[in-house]
């Protein structure tokens, strides 16, 4: 059965992989169901500004083989219609204008809200679904649920850490690579457990309270400190960029100049944080005779444009028929989800942190056994170093400081360390 209508696809945010899958998939089925596909170019830039002329149509010719590739046939941008009543009035009377009556956007936890917020405006008049992708995988999914995108950048900036590895290695130095995460640390920590990197931070284990500087420079230099009693003077240390959050404001406007996105979002790659942490953790080596070369490394731009591997494109592909046909059969108003192999649409209201109004972020459980088993194999100082005395001699003399003043400059690293993990049986 066939029927008359406009759908429109539109991608927000960055690139990840899968979201030309994603286009594909509801293109297909909603062309085979009699519908007229509309790409909208860039996101929502254009509807905003009342421009009607950034719409591609989306054939079955057209898009039926994107799918293998990264990127978004589409573009993509940051555009908030949200920011301003105007925006808002602008994108819906737009939308009318496209002759409209349907609305797949996809994107992370910002193009969400924008979604919620659109379907709201249009009050049933248009129905809208939202496809969730983000490299970052910090949408408030079940937790065994990835967001699209995430296992193809885990996978790709794994082959990139595992080289870096081995450069390392080859020359005797460290790399300090800062990896993409804007509030979570679901991404850093995937890439750096699964590649076996040296140490991994993350912003879930600093807490609401954050971290200064001069404690992430004491961590990575104490890491450092504790390869070399080891007898190794390389390591790779991965840094998700939502660390970065967590630091006081005062402190980042010392490192550069803090500019936001459309969303209000700190520009956190403009930052440079891996060139400071550089700096400042040579010198303080440097300090203590200990002399150590060290390379500050940014990756997500590699990672969120790759290809989608096969887990991503069929994945997506799922996404993307189901969120066309929910469109199709009269649905509206939901987050599209796959869970254990169903269809489960997911309401905005229930995405929603009533503490913000803003979309629920999934942050990393650090109290998990999969990252207590992460911290247990990184190699930084923990509390059990300090209690005992031989190891503590050993780290000390390194750096040719006394057992004390070793113990007074590096003990507070290892502030908020949790209890050992244990997986024995429960005793009485």
């Amino acid at each position: 059965m066939t029927q008359n209508g406009r759908m429109a696809i539109l991608v927000g945010g960055g690139p990840a992989p899968g979201i030309n899958s994603v286009i594909a998939a509801a293109s297909i089925r909603a062309c085979l169901e009699g519908l007229d596909v509309v790409g909208i170019r860039e996101g929502f830039s254009h509807l905003m500004r009342g421009d009607l002329d950034q719409v591609t149509p989306l054939t079955i010719d057209r898009v039926s083989r994107i799918h293998f590739r990264g990127g978004s046939a589409i573009g993509t941008s940051r555009a908030n219609p949200t920011r301003e009543e105007a925006s808002m009035a602008a994108t819906v009377q737009s939308l009318r204008d496209l002759g409209v009556s349907m609305v797949l956007t996809i994107g992370g936890d910002d193009t969400a809200y924008s979604a919620r917020c659109l379907s709201e405006a249009t009050a049933g008049e248009i129905r809208v679904a939202h496809v969730p992708k983000t490299i970052d995988n910090d949408l408030d999914l079940p937790p065994n649920i990835d967001t699209f995108g995430f296992q193809t950048a885990r996978h790709v900036g794994v082959e990139v850490i595992q080289n870096l590895m081995v450069d390392a290695k080859t020359t005797s130095r460290w790399y300090f690579v800062i990896a993409m995460g804007r509030k979570a640390g679901h991404l850093a920590l995937g890439m750096g457990k699964a590649a076996g990197a040296t140490l991994t931070l993350i912003p879930e284990e600093f807490g609401s309270s954050g971290v200064s500087i001069d404690q992430l420079v004491n961590i990575l230099a104490g890491a450092v400190i504790k390869r070399q009693a080891e007898g190794r003077s390389d390591g790779v240390a991965v840094i998700a960029e939502g660390v970065c959050l967590g630091i006081r404001e005062e402190d980042l406007a010392g490192i550069g100049s803090l500019e936001r996105d459309d969303h209000g979002h700190l520009r956190l790659a403009e930052l440079d944080i891996g060139r400071v942490l550089r700096h400042r953790v040579r010198e303080m080596l440097q300090d203590l005779g200990i002399d150590s070369t060290i390379v500050s490394k940014d990756i997500g731009y590699e990672l969120r444009s790759a290809d989608p591997i096969p887990y991503d494109m069929e994945y997506t592909r799922d996404l993307g028929y189901c969120g066309a046909k929910f469109l199709i059969d009269g649905g509206s108003g939901c987050m599209v989800s796959m869970q254990e192999g169903r269809f489960v649409p997911i309401p905005f209201s229930q995405l929603m942190d009533p503490a913000t109004g803003r979309m629920s972020v999934r942050m990393v459980d650090i109290h998990s056994t999969r990252y207590a088993i992460a911290r247990r194999y990184m190699i930084r100082l923990r509390r059990d170093d300090f209690d005992n005395p031989g190891v503590l001699e050993k780290l000390a003399s390194t750096c040719g400081l006394s057992v004390d003043a070793f113990r007074a400059r590096f003990e507070h690293a290892c502030d908020g360390e949790l209890p050992p993990l244990h997986l024995g049986p429960e005793t009485t």
